[in-house]
């Protein structure tokens, strides 16, 4: 009997895997356009620290349950995976976006997978394969294919506004990293939760030193700005971090990274329905990017 049930839970995991990348996708990919949104009233700062805040007051209820029951030397990997995971790329993402288009900062976003790559192999002693490099590479290229089939001069002018989703995707490799090698036996919400929690209140101590309850009160759009911070904090950040470390516990480091290839697909089309226009280069982009997902993902 144990014999023929034993692969059930893999072709379960490996089911559940690609549907979480799938819904993943489309919440991250939708997370760029939210926040360009969102900047046509409030600052980056208080962009960040707005979707910070939102973020942690949505799983909460849930940090403040298991608050007493982690132990305290998983705390500072806790602080590390709300610092590099949540808190620097919510500001540097957001201050990006001031210049940058966000389809090109959806592009960006995709270098998340090599730096996860990278930082695992350099600090959790994660083992690089020939063929995994070459889904990166490849995946890389599409990216580059993509940056430079930008959407006017304003892309080009501004292009290195680009070095702050860098720092951030580097930060979101760390995160990765910390989560599956530090945190892999918690709850995904309980990761959620408590990684918020460390950064939540400090965003809200920022908030209260801006502008926005004046703009709340006074600025035309304001509320409707809100809104859109709103979604982007309670779907693209509480409820997809807690699908992503579930994706992280079920999966490799560089298959839940990958989500990041898909992704510029998703933010360009939202930046179509927009007014951006794509081109036959972005197409092909994406092709690119989506072969380098299925290398990655078929290298052992």
């Amino acid at each position: 009997m144990k014999t023929a049930t034993a692969p059930a839970p893999e072709k379960t995991n490996n089911a559940l895997s690609w549907l979480l990348i799938i819904i993943l996708t489309l919440i991250w990919g939708t997370s760029f356009i939210l926040m360009k949104k969102g900047l046509v009233v409030y600052s980056s700062g208080e962009l960040g620290a707005l979707r910070m805040v939102i973020a942690c007051a949505t799983l909460l209820p849930f940090a403040l349950q298991h608050v007493r029951k982690v132990e305290r030397g998983r705390w500072k990997y806790l602080v590390g995976s709300g610092v590099l995971g949540n808190l620097l790329p919510a500001f540097l993402f957001a201050y990006a976006e001031t210049r940058l288009a966000s389809g090109l900062a959806g592009v960006l976003n995709s270098l998340t997978a090599l730096f996860t790559l990278l930082v695992g192999a350099m600090f959790f002693r994660q083992s690089i394969t020939w063929m995994r490099m070459l889904g990166i590479v490849i995946g890389i290229a599409g990216t580059v294919i993509l940056i430079f089939s930008g959407n006017g001069s304003t892309d080009l002018d501004n292009k290195y506004y680009g070095l702050y989703i860098v720092v951030a995707t580097i930060c979101y490799g760390g995160s990765v990293n910390i989560i599956k090698h530090k945190l892999h036996d918690l709850k995904p919400y309980v990761i959620s939760g408590l990684a918020l929690l460390t950064v939540g209140p400090v965003s809200l101590a920022y908030l209260l030193t801006t502008s926005f309850f004046y703009k709340l009160q006074h600025v035309p759009g304001a509320w409707e700005a809100l809104m859109y911070i709103a979604i982007l904090a309670v779907f693209s950040t509480a409820i997809a971090l807690v699908l992503f470390n579930k994706l992280i516990h079920i999966s490799t480091t560089l298959f839940a990274s990958s989500t990041t290839y898909l992704i510029p697909i998703v933010a360009l089309m939202w930046g179509v329905l927009d007014g951006e226009t794509i081109q036959l280069w972005h197409y092909l982009g994406m092709l690119v990017i989506m072969a380098g997902v299925f290398i990655v993902n078929r290298a052992k």
